[in-house]
């Protein structure tokens, strides 16, 4: 099976040079859901890259009738932030003209959609894919009216142009992934939203977080708010409703590196996930014992971030992944100082159980900075 590929100019640089997005569309023989998968928003993300290249090289592989629907493919995803380099390191992270977060700047509809009410009531007999496709007209229709404002004289900021970009291929999509790695150091995980606990273990990954609450700006949030707004809105109304469309964050390990397990990890699970959503068709997939996968779920609202007490030097900290108990040490801050004094060595102790599921990648420390993450 071969793609449609299809490159989108994004920008114009003061040098002359452009930069292009690459979309990779490979379309089933049959019609059903799409499937939008994009990897490296933040620049030192790498990982999801590789993903996204192996997935290519499979679905090439397969004949047209094995997938019912279509799935695109966009990896490298951000070219600002990917090339973006301080030394020999990428962050990526920031749009640092504008000083915003590459992935807290999407355009979320629920925030507009100030008659949600009346539309629910308006829909509230219709049958579910009836109502899918009237909510959707409507989310497009709104859509639209950002390139209105980036073709004027006055334009918009760059951010507000690549949010555009990046929506307007994901907008009507069904499912949504969207490929990530810690900027420091960490586990596999992916993020998920309310009422897809079942989904989520199709990915085959240990731990799940639930992203609530959430402001709606980032890409996954955007995608998926306005319709998790309409279930809710539906419920309160009297009818549950729950829309088959998904969107998944997929943290896959550590930043600036292709680590091999996490690439085999994330691989494997999307193609255990769309098998399950029956959108590939294909021999051992999905796999038996899916049903069986045994997942630690919790939220963002449990994860608990230990920044530095003191200026210095972590060491004898706890291994990526080790569960702790209340008051087990979790590293020690060597602590020098300029008041004639010996050299200090602090311990950091727990002060919640859970597992230590992202750590620092720099050792050196200023007090206030960012050492480890733990999720109860």
């Amino acid at each position: 099976m071969q793609p449609v590929i299809e490159t989108i100019f994004l920008r114009q640089m003061a040098s002359g040079d452009r930069l292009s997005l690459q979309v990779y569309k490979f379309i089933g023989a049959h019609p059903g859901k799409k499937v939008y998968i994009q990897s490296n928003l933040h620049g030192a993300e790498i990982a999801g890259n590789a993903v996204i290249h192996q997935i290519i090289e499979f679905l090439l592989l397969l004949k047209d009738t094995n997938l019912v629907g279509e799935i695109w493919l966009v990896p490298v995803c951000n070219p600002m932030g990917v090339n973006e380099r301080s030394h020999h390191f990428s962050p990526g992270r920031y749009c640092v003209y504008e000083a915003k977060d590459w992935n807290r700047i999407f355009w979320d509809y629920e925030k507009e959609a100030d008659d949600l009410v009346n539309f629910t009531q308006s829909q509230l007999h219709l049958d579910a894919e009836v109502v899918r496709e009237n909510y959707l007209a409507r989310i497009k229709q709104k859509f639209t009216k950002i390139i209105e404002k980036i073709n004027s004289s006055a334009g918009l900021p760059y951010t507000e142009q690549f949010a555009y970009q990046l929506q307007s291929l994901s907008l009507d999509a069904d499912y949504l992934i969207d490929l990530h790695s810690s900027t420091n150091q960490a586990i596999n995980y992916l993020y998920y939203f309310q009422n897809r606990e079942d989904s989520a273990k199709y990915f085959l990954l240990d731990y799940g977080i639930l992203l609530y609450p959430y402001d709606g700006d980032a890409f996954d949030e955007a995608f998926i708010k306005p319709w998790l707004a309409l279930e809710a809105c539906f419920q309160q109304l009297g009818r549950n409703i729950k829309f088959d469309i998904e969107a998944w964050t997929l943290e896959l390990g550590t930043g600036m590196q292709m680590n091999p397990d996490s690439v085999t990890k994330g691989i494997l699970g999307i193609k255990n996930y769309l098998a399950q959503k029956g959108v590939l068709r294909i021999p051992e997939f999905p796999i038996a014992q899916t049903t069986d996968q045994q997942m630690t779920f919790s939220a963002t609202s449990k994860v608990i971030k230990y920044y530095a007490i003191a200026g210095g030097m972590i060491q004898s900290r706890v291994q990526l992944g080790s569960k702790v108990k209340v008051k087990d040490r979790l590293y020690q801050i060597l602590s020098f100082n300029k008041e004639s004094q010996l050299p200090q060595v602090i311990d950091i102790f727990a002060e919640h159980d859970g597992i230590v599921y992202e750590i620092s990648t720099n050792q050196a420390v200023n007090q206030g900075e960012f050492v480890l993450r733990i999720i109860q």
